[in-house]
């Protein structure tokens, strides 16, 4: 069984955020978050259950845990044994938490059962429908990874350009790499 994004992974995120802190590679609120699949759905749930970021960054990502309903990450429990967990943990129901403004990718290619191309739409649209600032970049040619050289770059220019707009400065990449060493995991 996974262990389901909840208290135990927002603590963990705390604990990371207040690390970079206190190693002074970031200042408070100057952090995005961002992920690729399954790490979309981690990365919406933290961003609706807490404060500690100032944007976020989604990649083929997974929005609505109950369209899985008998095989989301491997969980033995399926929808209807364990509904309130899914509802409770679905980004796509928990919208209206998410506050910061999300750069959002798709591959329209994308095969992948958990992440289909509509997931991300319906996101995409929940996010502007409720007021937040969401820009959705599709890419025509790709699938759940993209492998195009253009694809790849142009999405590195949207990054970065969103992190300068919606970080507000800066990124200093030598101590963000060092600080990440530190703590053991690549800061993306």
């Amino acid at each position: 069984m996974v262990a389901w994004p909840g208290n135990y992974s927002v603590q963990r995120f705390k604990g990371a955020v207040n690390e970079l802190l206190r190693e002074g590679v970031s200042e408070s609120r100057k952090i995005a978050l961002g992920g690729h699949s399954y790490g979309v759905f981690m990365t919406e749930n933290v961003l609706a259950h807490t404060g500690l970021f100032c944007a976020g960054i989604a990649r083929s990502g997974a929005y609505k845990g109950t369209l899985t309903p008998f095989d989301f990450q491997s969980d033995e429990r399926h929808l209807c044994e364990a509904p309130a967990v899914y509802i409770k943990l679905s980004p796509f129901l928990n919208a209206s938490g998410i506050n910061e403004p999300m750069l959002i990718f798709h591959g329209e290619k994308d095969d992948n059962p958990g992440t289909r191309l509509f997931q991300t739409e319906r996101m995409f649209h929940a996010l502007n429908g409720l007021g937040n600032n969401a820009r959705m970049v599709l890419f025509p040619n790709e699938g759940h990874t993209f492998r195009g050289s253009e694809s790849i770059l142009h999405m590195l220019y949207e990054i970065e350009r969103w992190l300068h707009i919606h970080v507000k400065g800066p990124l200093y990449i030598g101590r963000a790499v060092r600080a990440s060493r530190r703590l053991g995991d690549a800061i993306w």
